[in-house]
């Protein structure tokens, strides 16, 4: 009976290479980034800060603007990081291990983002039908309760896509790039 080798090769580190063919121009655009990502992150900011210091903006709509406003916050900082490392420190090398947490981060705040939004307009849909029995309905309780449902739904579909991905092996280099630009041309 031939036996199979059943092991998987993980590479140790990914490449990553920026915008292929702009790599002069990487400093410029790191900058272009950076400002984009600074406005993002004081915008933010600034409705977290308002909402909390507020107390006339403590109720539900103004609780899941600032939910979505936190995880804007998340996607903007866990991109950011790699972004930056690659176009002005030159660090192009990612261990498989921290990209799986960096696709965690990415989807898991994309889909949060998703599903808050969600929440929103099921609270809009409740304001408008319900006006009057609005205040019973959406209590803090439950605010705080669909908040946590939407942070485990967000795990429960995340991780296992994760784990099913760090079992995939990995043959060799590939480079995809989109050369959307020199078609264009």
């Amino acid at each position: 009976m031939p036996s199979f080798n059943q092991s998987i090769f993980h590479s140790a580190v990914f490449f990553l290479t920026g915008i292929p063919g702009f790599e002069t121009y990487h400093a410029w655009i790191s900058i272009l980034f950076c400002c984009l990502f600074a406005i993002a992150i004081s915008g933010n900011g600034m409705i977290l800060f308002v909402i909390s210091t507020e107390l006339s903006l403590h109720e539900p709509m103004y609780y899941f603007l600032s939910m979505l406003s936190f995880t804007d916050l998340g996607l903007c900082l866990s991109t950011l990081v790699t972004m930056v490392g690659i176009f002005w420190f030159n660090a192009r090398e990612i261990s498989f291990d921290v990209c799986i947490g960096h696709m965690f981060f990415i989807h898991g705040f994309t889909l949060m983002e998703s599903l808050l939004l969600l929440a929103m307009a099921f609270d809009r849909y409740t304001a408008i039908c319900n006006p009057l029995r609005y205040d019973t309905i959406l209590t803090n309780s439950r605010i705080i309760k669909v908040g946590f449902a939407i942070v485990i739904r967000v795990t429960t579909v995340v991780v296992p896509l994760l784990l099913l991905l760090k079992h995939l092996s990995f043959c060799g280099s590939h480079v995809f790039t989109i050369h959307i630009v020199s078609t264009l041309m």
